[in-house]
């Protein structure tokens, strides 16, 4: 167990697998109580076990406004306060230009730009009485800054979350509350290989491609992912906002 979020009040949305997971299991180990949020009760219930007792789920969907409300008042009520808003929940479907359609444009937008923004707007009240400064740290995705071929709108919704979190940093001076970007490269999770359907071939197809792109030689895995949002929801970078901080083996870097 280790201090580097201790007594601190931390939420995670999305954060019942993959990284979210990882991340949230990271908070807790470091001394954090930790709320995480998923769409699915089954799913949730086994995330809140798998972190521990420091744990609580809130079935939620963050394109939902109603929900982020429910979310933030059982907070409220409980602590008073955020010290930590990982801002995860998201996530896209592949699909190339002539075959995007209004609804995946409507949906990856929602999941990553409209939820992303209500996600920390309407927890600005909590993170403000964060008695050491709050940090908030926002999904990002290589994708964001380099082309992918069949993923546009997903990029797209990514290189959006960049600029949110420097216009953000603005718009917070001097209210005490941080904001970041983390931006994974490929990381094995299981929305990664769903990218490539249901068949086990063309998964593997799918992380083989991917590994032979990543200068490091290898796919990511959640944990790498959840080290860096320690590090960025903790003390150790009190003087670090506005940034993209990318843990993606040297992907997006060549």
């Amino acid at each position: 167990m280790g201090n580097k979020l201790t007594g601190r009040i931390a939420v995670v949305t999305g954060g019942t697998t993959g990284i979210g997971l990882a991340a949230a299991k990271a908070f807790a180990h470091e001394g954090a109580t930790v709320y995480i949020t998923g769409r699915r009760q089954a799913e949730l219930d086994a995330a809140v076990a798998a972190i521990g007792p420091n744990a609580t789920g809130v079935q939620a969907d963050s394109t939902r406004l109603a929900d982020l409300d429910r979310l933030y008042e059982l907070v409220r009520a409980r602590h008073g306060r955020i010290d930590v808003l990982y801002a995860n929940a998201g996530g896209g479907e592949m699909l190339p230009l002539g075959q995007i359609t209004e609804k995946h444009v409507d949906e990856t937008f929602a999941r990553n730009v409209k939820g992303v923004v209500f996600t920390v707007q309407k927890a600005l009240p909590l993170l403000e009485g964060s008695p050491r400064g709050a940090s908030v740290i926002l999904a990002g995705s290589t994708a964001g800054v380099s082309g992918t071929a069949n993923f546009s709108i997903y990029s797209a919704s990514k290189a959006a979350v960049r600029n949110l979190a420097r216009s953000w940093m603005l718009d917070l001076k001097g209210r005490a509350i941080r904001v970041n970007t983390l931006s994974p490269g490929p990381i094995h999770t299981p929305g990664l290989v769903e990218l490539a359907g249901s068949d086990p071939v063309q998964q593997q197809g799918l992380l083989d491609g991917l590994t032979s792109m990543v200068p490091i030689g290898r796919i990511g895995q959640p944990d790498d992912v959840a080290k860096a949002a320690v590090f960025l929801a903790s003390d150790d970078s009190a003087f670090v906002t506005g940034i993209e901080l990318f843990v993606d083996g040297g992907m997006a870097q060549v």
